[in-house]
């Protein structure tokens, strides 16, 4: 039986980089970071994962299997689901290929669990090994790994995703959707990195509350996301679809403001956003009490390191009976990374992008005993294959037909311009 013990946890900073020193060493780990932001739904401020006691195999690779998993562990069970798990959803297919590699889900059951809040720091063992371990994590010194040197390419340039972005506005002028999320990917070869230094300094660039560093085996994900996509805390649910972007001007407040204020009052981010909302609210009217649906939040508009985000915030009460699938399969992919209406739209991806999105634009993040949970949509995210040293990350946008396509890749620029200044640092 997992027992928990709590031990002062110091300077948060520097407790957090311990916590990640020590983790980063299983094959198997997740550390969870709000960044001391307190948004809507807050929970935790770190909580993290290491080692495996049980993890789901090729059999579980499917939602239904995992749904499985999860019921039959009555502990904190930590994991991912990809955006391909929209195969089995939707009855599509996929063809392009994949660098990466994260199977299309992914959860464990891990030997520690680590929650950092309020100054203390708690450790879950069930060895009965607390004070071993936390002496490791506030002891321990780690190694830096060699880096070296490589080129960030593009898998399409600008004329190309500039002719596609019309080619979509067509599609939405003849009826096939209302609003689309297109994505190019950004790819580096012969890339070697240390994952936790990248990590570190995506974090210090672009601290976002539901940041992420997991790793299964040679795979790794170092998140730098703004984006929840559903937490559920008892009947509970909530999603957080985020639609709707402006750079911010650190460099004038008067200027950053007009930006901040000029997206609140944006039709086409509102339009954008709403459509979003619209769509979320239908996933969760599938597993919620009718009338329960609401939206406690529209059009908020939030500033982060890069960017201002508008964020809208869907709420609902589950019915009874309602399982971790259930809640999947009516909400997943979250419609901020699809559009509308979300099967055609998928369809549309699938023709127009190069890649397989993976593990990007998937899900990130924990159930506790209590099978509540909380996911992050896996965006901002260098994804790293340390065995092929393939290096990827993409950006997208929501597309309408009042779309600018120059404006649409120049947004793209800014989404990735915080991971570029990272990797091209090293």
């Amino acid at each position: 039986m997992r027992t928990f013990r709590s031990f002062p946890a110091g300077e948060t900073q520097n407790i957090k980089t311990q916590m990640l020193d020590w983790l980063s060493r299983f094959n198997i780990c997740c550390f969870l970071d709000n960044h001391l932001y307190n948004l809507p739904g807050h929970s935790q401020e770190c909580l993290a994962a290491a080692g495996c006691l049980s993890c789901t195999h090729d059999r579980y690779n499917n939602l239904e299997s995992a749904g499985e998993f999860i019921e039959h562990h009555q502990d904190w069970i930590f994991g991912h689901l990809g955006y391909d798990l929209k195969n089995e959803t939707e009855g599509l297919h996929s063809r392009h290929p994949d660098y990466i590699g994260f199977p299309d889900s992914f959860f464990f059951v891990p030997e520690y669990v680590l929650m950092l809040e309020g100054g203390s720091l708690l450790i879950g063992s069930i060895n009965d090994d607390h004070e071993k371990v936390f002496k490791e994590i506030v002891e321990g010194r780690r190694v830096s790994k060699k880096q070296n040197k490589f080129t960030i390419l593009q898998r399409v340039e600008k004329d190309e995703y500039v002719e596609t972005i019309k080619k979509l506005k067509q599609h939405i002028l003849r009826g096939d959707c209302y609003e689309i999320n297109f994505c190019q990917e950004y790819f580096a070869e012969d890339a070697v990195i240390d994952p936790v230094v990248v990590y570190r300094q995506l974090s210090e660039i672009s601290p976002n509350p539901f940041s992420a560093f997991y790793r299964v085996d040679d795979r790794y994900v170092l998140c730098a996301s703004p984006e929840r996509y559903v937490k559920k805390t008892g009947h509970e649910i909530i999603s957080q679809p985020i639609k709707g972007t402006a750079l911010r001007d650190q460099e004038n407040k008067v200027n950053d403001e007009a930006r901040k204020e000029e997206l609140f009052t944006s039709e086409k981010d509102r339009a954008e956003n709403v459509m979003v909302v619209d769509l979320v609210r239908n996933d969760l009217s599938k597993v919620c009490i009718e009338g329960t649906v609401t939206v406690e939040e529209l059009f908020g508009v939030y500033a982060f390191p890069q960017v201002h985000q508008m964020i809208s915030t869907v709420k609902g009460t589950l019915k009874s009976g309602i399982e971790f699938q259930d809640i999947i399969r009516a909400s997943f992919p979250m419609g901020s990374m699809t559009g509308a209406p979300k099967r055609r739209v998928m369809e549309l991806i699938e023709q127009y992008e190069k890649t397989k999105r993976g593990i990007f634009s998937g899900a990130l993040g924990y159930i506790n005993p209590a099978k509540d949970l909380d996911f992050n949509v896996v965006i901002r995210s260098i994804l790293y294959n340390a065995r092929d040293q393939y290096l990827s990350f993409l950006t997208g946008s929501g597309i309408t037909f009042y779309s600018d396509p120059e404006k649409e890749y120049d947004e793209c620029q800014w989404k990735a311009s915080a991971i570029k200044k990272v990797l091209e640092s090293e």
